[in-house]
């Protein structure tokens, strides 16, 4: 059920995406459309507004940042370092850390150290027109409602990275416009993660899903440290057409005492191929229902769960490279069409 400071994916979708940000707009969406995710809830943006609100009131905190000239990185770094160190260390509203502590309890039951994701989810992240995926953080395997708590106030405080302000301060979005939500979601146990995606990454194609996954938590595949295996599947067929099978030379893995490490893999799992061609098929028919069910080319994180080999999906946001250049025009508008098939010969016949 929404409160005024939570709510659960089932009862949220993207139009809701002003109060719960772009990734907690998705996944409540997926629930809907009955694609599993990870079951979890959101920390709603009038949560952060009115933490925020009161930091301001202290001490203004959002004119300065939209005073900000994005190219004096000295000047950004100091403004924005100050502010994380605010955010960090003022206590959380009474209600709301109520709400969180109750919610982690439904989420996680009587296992008072049950694993989490704590993830970012600003209001201006995953949009058609703009992708901040990757500019505020997450954090993997935070064990219990007090750790939660305090990743909820780093969340909030990575809206005010140097990355992040300076990226809102190139595009000219008002500093009031931007809020963040906080997904918290059970953690997958990951045999196998990684991300696809429903057109070609490196051609546009839209008749193949393209699909990379890596041994352990998929954090590896989406920072680039480890190079995953690659497929290329047909939509419609499920002929794999493509099998690059990489050197993975480590697995995350999840950490004693939370968090997450690098774990160095044995030989012969280095240079298995981390998926099935079941799996692979199983994925291709999940990436079809999403794209289906959004109208538009996605780019789609998953996991394999290790007990079960379940697959659930993580994320997925609309692809913005190749639907950027579709979007595009070919060439400026001519009065004349003709000057169009002139343009082939340089302005001129000859």
């Amino acid at each position: 059920m929404t409160t005024p400071n939570i709510s659960w994916f089932a009862d949220i979708g993207l139009s809701d995406r002003p109060s719960v940000g772009g990734k907690g707009g998705s996944l409540g969406e997926l629930t809907k459309a009955g694609i599993e995710v990870p079951p979890g809830f959101v920390v709603r943006t009038e949560a952060f507004e009115r933490f925020i609100q009161k930091l301001d009131k202290e001490e203004p905190l959002r004119a300065p940042v939209e005073a900000l000239d994005p190219d004096d990185l000295d000047n950004v770094g100091a403004v924005t370092k100050a502010i994380r160190e605010r955010i960090e260390n003022e206590p959380m509203p009474a209600d709301v850390d109520d709400a969180i502590q109750s919610a982690y309890k439904d989420l996680c039951g009587d296992d008072a150290k049950a694993p989490v994701a704590v993830r970012s989810s600003a209001t201006t992240e995953d949009a058609d027109d703009a992708s901040f995926a990757g500019l505020q953080d997450t954090y993997l395997w935070v064990l219990g409602a007090e750790e939660t708590m305090k990743m909820v106030r780093s969340c909030w405080a990575s809206l005010y990275s140097v990355e992040s302000v300076c990226y809102r301060r190139r595009q000219n979005f008002p500093e009031s416009g931007v809020a963040m939500g906080v997904v918290v979601q059970k953690m997958v146990d990951a045999r196998t993660a990684g991300v696809m995606f429903t057109r070609s990454p490196l051609t546009g194609d839209r008749s193949v899903i393209t699909i990379e996954g890596a041994w352990g938590l998929g954090s590896s595949v989406v920072s680039g440290e480890v190079t995953p295996d690659r497929w290329v599947v047909g939509k419609l067929t499920g002929e794999i057409t493509t099998r690059d099978i990489s050197d993975k030379h480590i697995r995350q893995s999840p950490k004693t005492g939370g968090g997450i490490e690098d774990v160095e893999l044995p030989e012969a799992e280095r240079t298995a191929p981390c998926l099935s061609d079941e799996e692979l098929l199983q994925l291709k028919d999940v990436a079809r229902k999403t794209e289906k069910h959004y109208g538009k080319p996605q780019d789609i994180e998953w996991a394999v769960e290790k007990e079960t080999g379940k697959i659930l999906l993580l994320q997925s946001r609309p692809e913005t490279v190749w639907s950027a250049k579709d979007a595009a025009p070919v060439a400026a508008a001519q009065d004349n069409p003709m000057k169009h098939v002139m343009n082939i010969f340089g302005g001129k016949r000859s």
